[in-house]
C-alpha cells in the first residue's frame, strides 16, 4: 500500500469512528481529533469558531440531542502531502423520515505522529 493510500485508510478510519460516536450523541470522537488551534466553520453558527474551547462549549450544548438512525459517507477523498492532508466527502444523515445533506471538508495535520483535525467546514448540500 503506497504511503497516499495507506494516510486515506487512516483519516477514513478516525472519521468513521468520530462520526459513529457523533450519531448516538457522543462529540468525543470529534473532541479527541481537534487541536488546540482548531477553527470550525457550520452553516448554524454566524462566524468561524476559533480555539478547541469553542467547539467543546458548542459541543456541550448538543451533547445526547444528536440521534442519526444510519448514515452514507459518499465518495471520501483525501488528499495529503507531507504532514497535513484534506479529507472531503458528502454525508447523508437519516433520522427517522428525514435525510440530512452535508458537504464536509476537514484539514487533518500530523501531530506528534498522531493524524489530527485543525480545521472542519460543514456545509448544506442545496437541492437542485
Amino acid at each position: 500500500m503506497n504511503y497516499e493510500k495507506s494516510i486515506a485508510t487512516k483519516i477514513i478510519a478516525l472519521e468513521t469512528a468520530a462520526l459513529k460516536k457523533w450519531n448516538n450523541g457522543n462529540p468525543s470522537g470529534y473532541l479527541d481529533l481537534y487541536t488546540p488551534d482548531f477553527t470550525y466553520f457550520d452553516p448554524f453558527q454566524e462566524k468561524r469558531l476559533d480555539g478547541f474551547d469553542k467547539i467543546e462549549a458548542l459541543y456541550e450544548e448538543v451533547s445526547g440531542k444528536v440521534r442519526v438512525d444510519n448514515y452514507e459517507m459518499i465518495d471520501p477523498r483525501v488528499q495529503a502531502t507531507g504532514e497535513m492532508a484534506v479529507l472531503t466527502y458528502n454525508l447523508l444523515s437519516y433520522t427517522e423520515e428525514t435525510v440530512y445533506k452535508w458537504n464536509c471538508t476537514e484539514v487533518y495535520k500530523l501531530v506528534a505522529n498522531e493524524w489530527k483535525i485543525i480545521h472542519n467546514h460543514w456545509s448544506l448540500i442545496k437541492p437542485v
